[in-house]
């Protein structure tokens, strides 16, 4: 059965086209991402600004002509949107723009929601493991942890810390100030502090949650797939060489404070650096290894795959089937 899912988030849009079929998962036909920045700007009051309100919608069009390339009707195409548009007070409109130009129906989803697409994709990706599993989504807007324990999700947290609000608040100079990182650093300190107090009061002990303990992290988007890269040194991304690379905590910590001392274009020059990330590797590093030192754990398994592959194998396999994709 061909279909596609979108994932307009905070940062990128990206569309996957596939093929779905019981017992063999996903078959990837087609897979396209551009940068949009649509939650660049963005105000409680004023919304998605109208630049990155028409930027990501001409992106859509443009995906739209791919899936008519392609011969995916519009009901086999799941589009979710995340963080930036359901906070937004013109995420609807976006939504209905949306709608009035290409006919893609856009769901925003919830943050929890997205937890589960997002644990759905991981373990179709990762290796089989009898492990409990604390995957970490970080995204544009908002980051995504998810608790997983025989393939099942026994938690789902959604905490407002993106990359996006991180790099826009905090990082002003370039290279970053020292006192702009150190406060950068509180904040995401602070949020971390708050995931672990839902925890427990969802019965779940964040001090069982390490490396330690047994548990394993995984983490998928663009910020730990893009340490991956850095850290092989990949002039050419390859999805192959990310999904269960296993990065060090003192190896993501050495790659933040080599970054932190380049400019903007500097950083653009670094190979496997993404194009449109140059600013937000530094708050996503930071997320990453801060939470790491904070739960305990000294390594970070990486999925390339997630949210966007979630969408696709829940929406057309049942629950169960998707799951076991990931050999769980």
């Amino acid at each position: 059965m061909r279909c596609a899912s979108i994932d307009i988030g905070t940062n990128t849009l990206r569309l996957l086209i596939g093929e779905v079929s019981f017992g063999n998962g996903l078959k990837t036909i087609v897979y396209k991402r551009t940068i949009t920045r649509l939650g660049g700007g963005y105000t409680i009051d004023g919304g998605i600004p109208e630049e990155a309100f028409e930027r990501t919608l001409s992106a859509i069009c443009d995906f739209k002509k791919i899936l008519d390339e392609h011969g995916v009707a519009l009901d086999r195409v799941y589009a979710v949107a995340t963080s930036v548009v359901r906070r937004a007070v013109n995420g609807a409109a976006f939504v209905a723009e949306a709608r009035k130009r290409t006919g893609i129906e856009v769901s925003v989803i919830s943050g929890s929601d997205e937890a589960a697409f997002s644990l759905a994709g991981v373990l179709s990706a990762v290796e089989p493991s009898g492990k409990d599993r604390l995957v970490m989504d970080i995204g544009g807007g908002s980051t995504e942890f998810i608790l997983a324990r025989g393939g099942a999700a026994i938690g789902l947290w959604s905490m407002d810390l993106g990359v996006v609000h991180l790099a826009e608040t905090f990082i002003k100079s370039d290279p970053p100030a020292g006192v702009e990182v150190i406060e950068m650093e509180k904040e995401i300190t602070g949020v971390i502090a708050a995931l672990k107090q839902r925890m427990k009061k969802d019965g779940v002990d964040p001090g069982k949650c390490s490396s330690e303990a047994g548990v394993e992290l995984v983490g998928t988007a663009g910020t730990v797939t893009t340490l991956a890269a850095i850290e092989q040194d990949l002039k050419v991304y390859d999805k192959s060489l990310i999904n269960n690379y296993v990065l060090r905590l003192g190896n993501i910590k050495g790659i933040y404070k080599d970054l932190l001392r380049l400019g903007l274009k500097e950083r653009a020059k670094v190979l496997s650096l993404e194009k449109g990330r140059e600013d937000l590797i530094i708050p996503g590093s930071a997320i990453s290894f801060i939470l790491m030192e904070s739960f305990g754990f000294d390594s970070m398994r990486v999925s390339d795959a997630g949210l966007l592959e979630g969408v696709l194998l829940s929406k057309v396999l049942p629950v169960k089937d998707a799951t076991i994709q990931g050999g769980l």
